[in-house]
């Protein structure tokens, strides 16, 4: 997210914030695994983890779609008044 806040571009932006959202996904499928194959016994220090990974992903998928669609109208060249 860090990376994301010092984009160059609006394109750039968008692509940061995917590529966080990618990580936080392997986060949370590390976190599921971890919890479904038994690695722990005691899952209290796992849950909250997961649903604050929960919660990240929902935030930055709801960051990325009005970035992106900003991020098509600010593009030149596109215009519809052709």
């Amino acid at each position: 997210h860090g990376g994301a806040q010092a984009a160059e571009s609006p394109k750039d932006f968008v692509h940061k914030l995917r590529v966080s959202l990618k990580e936080l996904r392997k986060i949370q499928r590390c976190l599921r695994l971890i919890i479904k194959v038994t690695l722990i016994e005691d899952h209290s220090d796992i849950d909250p983890l997961l649903v604050e990974t929960n919660e990240l992903i929902r935030i930055f998928v709801s960051s990325i779609r009005p970035a992106g669609e900003n991020q098509v109208r600010e593009e030149p060249g596109e215009s519809c008044n052709a």
